[in-house]
């Protein structure tokens, strides 16, 4: 799968981590749903992490579509909502 942090670049990772980033997926809407801008801000910061640290990142001038966009990581909590569907930020 193919995901794109906003303004950073675009990572390939397994089907196989899908299971962890929808976990921190579900905790960031919780926290969104609460108002929680402090859980909010650290969840995100572990998703993006976790897309860091788990994949593989494409060079610069690859343009791949993306399976999943990302906020950067000093969206607001107002503009990720925005991001949104029902669904979250990785589609079940």
């Amino acid at each position: 799968m193919i995901v794109r942090i906003m303004g950073e670049g675009q990572w390939e990772l397994a089907d196989s981590h899908f299971v962890e980033l929808n976990r921190l997926d579900d905790e960031l809407l919780d926290e969104m749903e609460s108002g929680d801008t402090e859980g909010f801000r650290r969840t995100l910061g572990a998703l993006l992490e976790a897309v860091r640290r788990l994949g593989e990142p494409l060079a610069d001038e690859a343009l791949e579509p993306s399976e999943l966009i990302l906020p950067a990581p000093d969206a607001s909590l107002d503009e990720v909502r925005e991001m949104l569907s029902d669904d979250g930020l990785i589609p079940g």
